[in-house]
């Protein structure tokens, strides 16, 4: 990672670690594009009127739980940043299908509970990114009905004319049946629907097309809105990664044009061979898929079906690949999404509770503008279809208390085992309380979401790490410049045992350890401490250490 734009030193957050022993003014949150984000499905996140959806109010009524932004109190997560999936009308309960993209749907509330929405956030220091779904629009959108209006109205025969009617041409129609495309009634034409019929795909080559997403960003952008996650992008045009580059590269300039700050994090389903490409469209941030799922580094670290050195190689690795696209790239380390059955469900048995712990740290603990998936910190769970992967945030165990949701119609009955965050806050073992933690670790040491890595070898064994996160110096300079202050911290050295019993590992095995002998913070997932006793530093099954110099 190189430099990339620092805006200030942000609020200095302030907040006690507990079990940690740090305190809240010893934290140092700095206000650039390394966050921590919290993703929020508003449908199923907090009722604020009673109808059973949730709504932007009821966001409203939980920022404090995502970040209070007051240094006097110990119970918010610590979360920088919220994505909202998509909030824009829409004929389904995801919204993806859009049908109008400068207004909100109903079911969650008004423009002014968006613009309210960001003044409360912003109080706070918490940016909000709108989900911006630029592949496709429902089916209902008015482009899409002119479009298929005039097609039925043309006589047999007769070639479409773009002059007489623009939106023709807003999507991609043609008289052969191609595979993803889906036959207009009443015509002899199809048009690409990759996705569901109901979503036809639009022609992001069309420069009318790539006119109307610039103006619908500068709506969002001119009500305060952060930046946006890009839904797709490998579906821009299909089966062309490099036409589909260019056409988010399209996007980009027009947004950065608009606002050189907003941040665009978007969504490559692919592997980093392929996602990493997409860097090169000029955007900040790509999820990092190779580490997320069931399957990913982070699973497979925390299972102990991989060595945790093999868990840090794949990230100095992805950031050689990364750079060579774009220099300034942020990664963006998530674990699960609203795609993705949900994390505590990859974990069984005795050790349940311990694995959605210790991986959730291993995705806190990556460089980059980390993703958490609403009621992940709580140890949700949902999988199969797409609506048990979305159930209701469990504020209380109570279904029918304040603000809890009904969920998605079609929704499957889900145990959620790990209990409610009514049950979970006040419990210093709960996965609530290390996600807690686990966040303010990165807010109180910069060099976690910002430092490049530098494996310690001496130190590293089949199932434990030591490594250096350290902070690059042109990095360093760019926020003294913007703030005017010194950045403390801007080193650590972590350590971390991916094994069911405790290891010790003697310091003084690796020159690059020299003088790296506080032990600062530490997570456990049991009632072990970890302890540094000179070189030798001791480490619980499943523990993490931070160690300064």
């Amino acid at each position: 990672m190189k430099k990339k734009r620092i805006l200030s030193l942000g609020l200095a957050v302030l907040f006690l670690i507990s079990g940690c022993g740090s305190k809240k003014s010893d934290l140092n949150v700095i206000d650039d594009d390394y966050r921590t984000t919290y993703e929020i499905f508003v449908y199923s996140f907090c009722d604020s009127d009673g109808d059973g959806i949730g709504d932007l109010k009821g966001v409203i009524q939980k920022l404090d739980y995502i970040n209070d932004g007051n240094d006097k109190t110990d119970d918010d997560l610590g979360c920088n940043q919220i994505w909202l999936m998509p909030i824009c009308p829409s004929p389904t309960y995801h919204k993806y299908d859009v049908t109008d993209y400068c207004d909100i749907d109903p079911q969650y509330g008004s423009i002014d509970d968006y613009k309210e929405l960001l003044t409360e956030a912003h109080k706070r220091g918490i940016r909000v990114i709108n989900d911006m779904v630029m592949n496709h629009t429902s089916s209902s959108h008015p482009w899409f009905r002119e479009a298929t209006e005039y097609l039925k109205s043309l006589p047999s025969g007769t070639e479409p004319n773009s002059a007489e009617c623009k939106y023709f041409d807003y999507y991609n129609f043609s008289k052969e049946n191609q595979t993803g495309y889906t036959k207009l009634a009443g015509t002899d034409w199809y048009y690409e629907s990759r996705f569901w019929s109901e979503m036809p795909d639009l022609n992001l080559d069309n420069t009318d097309v790539q006119n109307e997403f610039r103006d619908i960003a500068k709506f969002w952008l001119d009500l305060g809105c952060d930046g946006f996650r890009m839904d797709a992008v490998t579906s821009f045009t299909t089966d062309n990664t490099e036409k589909s580059v260019a056409e988010l590269k399209v996007f980009n300039d027009n947004v950065k044009e608009l606002k050189s700050d907003a941040y665009i994090v978007a969504e490559a389903w692919e592997s980093s061979a392929v996602y990493s490409k997409y860097y090169g469209s000029g955007i900040e941030s790509l999820f990092d898929f190779d580490f997320s799922g069931s399957e990913g580094y982070i699973a497979k670290c925390a299972r102990g079906k991989m060595a945790p050195a093999r868990y840090l190689e794949a990230q100095t690795s992805e950031a050689e690949l990364f750079s060579s696209y774009n220099n300034e790239y942020v990664n963006a380390p998530f674990y699960t999404n609203h795609d993705m059955a949900r994390s505590a469900g990859y974990y069984t048995g005795k050790t349940a509770k311990t694995g959605t712990k210790f991986a959730g740290a291993l995705n806190l603990l990556m460089s980059g503008n980390a993703y958490i998936y609403y009621g992940e910190e709580l140890g949700m769970k949902g999988s199969g279809k797409d609506e048990n992967k979305r159930a209701p945030m469990i504020w209380s165990d109570d279904s029918s208390a304040e603000g809890m949701c009904k969920g998605p119609q079609d929704m499957d009955k889900i145990e959620m085992s790990n209990g409610s965050y009514e049950t979970q806050k006040d419990d210093p073992d709960s996965i609530y309380n290390y996600y807690k933690k686990a966040i303010k670790l990165r807010n109180k040491y910069p060099a976690i979401a910002r430092g490049n890595i530098q494996i310690l070898d001496g130190l590293t064994q089949d199932r434990s790490a030591v490594w250096i996160k350290e902070i690059p110096d042109d990095m360093i300079a760019g926020i003294k410049e913007s703030t005017k202050k010194d950045l403390s911290n801007s080193s650590v050295m972590l350590a971390i045992n991916n094994s069911s019993e405790d290891i010790q590992i003697d310091l003084s095995a690796d020159s690059a350890a020299s003088g790296y002998r506080t032990l600062a913070d530490s997570l456990e997932t049991g009632e072990t401490k970890t302890q540094l006793d000179g070189d030798t530093l001791t480490l619980p099954a499943f523990g993490i250490a931070v160690i300064t110099k």
